[in-house]
């Protein structure tokens, strides 16, 4: 068995941020084959992305995917018009889950929606919990110091 504090897992393997090439990759930096393509088809563009477009209006399935993919690429994320009950304490977030659980029974929030909205109201209402535990955990302070201040 390998000390702890080798540089190493117990596979072996280097464990993350530590590598046997203190000089390494530099964050950020490009592999060779990456910009030698680019440099290859700088200018071309417009050229190669008409003749695509040419191929797939002939029929090449590939080719229309390729375009279709570019011109109307899938949609993974989009702004939700959906008004969150005002939540001023931490018990506020029943009410902006129960708004959210109606929005979705009447098809106005896809659960996946429904699901994302739920995570900012948790953190919300944890963000809430935390000020109102802070606000609590004061006056108990200020109340036993003062309550040893009168003995």
């Amino acid at each position: 068995m390998k000390p702890e504090n080798t540089r190493r897992n117990h596979a072996g393997r280097w464990r993350p941020g530590v590598s046997g090439n203190k000089a390494g990759k530099p964050k950020g930096a490009r592999h060779k084959a990456t910009i030698a393509a680019e440099e290859l088809l700088e200018g071309e563009a417009e050229a190669l992305s008409r003749k695509a477009v040419e191929i797939a209006l002939k029929g090449d399935v590939a080719a229309l995917r390729l375009c279709l993919d570019r011109i109307l690429p899938v949609i993974k994320d989009r702004p939700v018009i959906f008004e969150i009950p005002k939540m001023n304490e931490s018990r506020d977030a029943v009410n902006a889950s129960a708004a959210i659980v109606e929005a979705v029974a009447a098809g106005e929030l896809t659960p996946v929606e429904a699901a994302e909205l739920s995570k900012v109201i948790d953190g919300y209402a944890r963000s809430l919990q935390t000020v109102e535990f802070e606000q609590r955990l004061s006056t108990l302070e200020k109340a036993i110091a003062n309550d040893k201040s009168h003995r």
